[in-house]
């Protein structure tokens, strides 16, 4: 089993029973109790379901967990500090796993039934299963203070999927935490998504709001998210254990020229053709062109670029209400107390969502924005 997995370009491979995470109900229902999911409702969907593999599948008897690793050439926290570009998560810069892994796992799940018999389901990422836990109980690493898994061969960057079967398959050992006292993870976040060590925060979480999160982002974590315009991997770069981490081997995974470092400029400019031909195969196709564009606007308010404001000015004639109130935040963050004025003054009485409205009234352009550029980023 282990050689074909790699055959097939897996990284890692482990078997559990199904029945090897008792506790994951308890500590799922405690935190969608605690509302840490947002609005993610499907988590709260039957989580019965989502924590033991038996309620999906009566006939399962063994699940089979497989990781990929998608390791990046360099610590994808260098973008940060180039306030003129977005900061796209590791993960997304190349083909949807979901496409690539999906196809694998049914190509060693046929050798498996050609092989063994039994009958078999493969799960990537999008059905009620509990990877993480799963893959911990398997062997694949355990779930660090971040809630991610962690390799002591590859370190955090791992895609997951898993096989279940009816056949009876020898079991592998589960991992043990080896997190020890350290806390990099959770320090690095810039938001504070971590209230506990291994308790995140969705709402707090910045690959929560620049990809679940619907609306206009809360004003409290707008100057924090910087330039990350799609997910986050502060946390997982962080982890000491990438020491052992590998560059990803699939081509399919890996990063896009055009997606290393895309220019804020360039972005905003995106109509909805142009984002889906840009993020052809890519998970960042999935949260549409408007939410895109609100995250472009979050980190051109956060550039300091003046010459910017030119590109938010223009979308506050926008079609789509979270675009326009994005585009007025970037504004009060580079624009002259003055200049800012007379656009709300301009705009404000034509502005037929009320959202939009409240950030034209709500907006604080800096006094510390001068006529030559942007000094200080301190406003909303």
């Amino acid at each position: 089993m282990a050689k074909q997995g790699q055959t097939l370009g897996f990284d890692a491979i482990g078997i559990c029973a199904p029945d090897s995470i008792p506790h994951a109900l308890d500590r799922l229902r405690d935190y969608l109790a605690s509302g840490f999911h947002g609005e993610m409702a499907w988590l709260a969907d039957r989580p019965e379901r989502r924590a033991d593999p038996r309620v999906m599948w009566s006939e399962v008897r063994s699940v089979i967990m497989l990781g990929v690793n998608y390791g990046p050439q360099s610590d994808p926290r260098h973008i940060l500090g180039a306030k003129d570009r977005g900061a796209i998560s590791v993960y997304a810069q190349g083909d949807d796993y979901h496409d690539v892994i999906k196809a694998r796992l049914k190509q060693l799940a046929r050798w498996l039934v050609a092989t063994a018999g039994g009958e078999v389901k493969v799960f990537v990422d999008t059905a009620a299963v509990m990877e993480k836990p799963l893959a911990q109980a398997a062997g694949l690493g355990w779930q660090g203070k971040h809630s991610n898994l962690v390799s002591r061969e590859l370190g955090s960057w791992l895609f997951l999927g898993a096989i279940f079967t009816t056949l009876e398959l020898p079991r592998d050992a589960a991992e043990r935490d080896h997190c020890g006292s350290c806390r990099a993870c959770l320090d690095s976040c810039p938001t504070a998504a971590f209230p506990e060590p291994y308790r995140l925060d969705a709402r707090r979480c910045i690959s929560y709001l620049t990809i679940e999160h619907k609306g206009p982002i809360p004003h409290e974590f707008r100057q924090p998210i910087g330039n990350h315009i799609y997910g986050c991997d502060d946390c997982l770069a962080a982890c000491p254990w990438n020491k052992f981490a590998q560059v990803g081997r699939e081509a399919k995974l890996a990063a896009r020229d055009a997606l290393r470092a895309p220019s804020l400029g360039e972005l905003v400019r995106l109509d909805d053709p142009s984002f889906r031909a840009l993020f052809t195969k890519s998970p960042v196709k999935r949260i549409g062109r408007d939410r895109f564009i609100r995250n472009v606007l979050i980190a051109i308010g956060n550039s300091g670029d003046a010459e910017l404001a030119r590109e938010a000015e223009r979308l506050l004639g926008d079609g789509s209400a979270v675009v326009r109130g994005a585009a007025v935040w970037a504004l009060a963050q580079l624009l002259p107390g003055d200049q800012f004025a007379a656009l709300k003054a301009a705009r404000l009485g034509d502005e037929p969502d009320e959202s939009v409205r409240a950030e034209w009234v709500g907006a604080l352009p800096s006094p510390l924005v001068g006529e030559g550029g942007t000094d200080a980023v301190r406003a909303g």
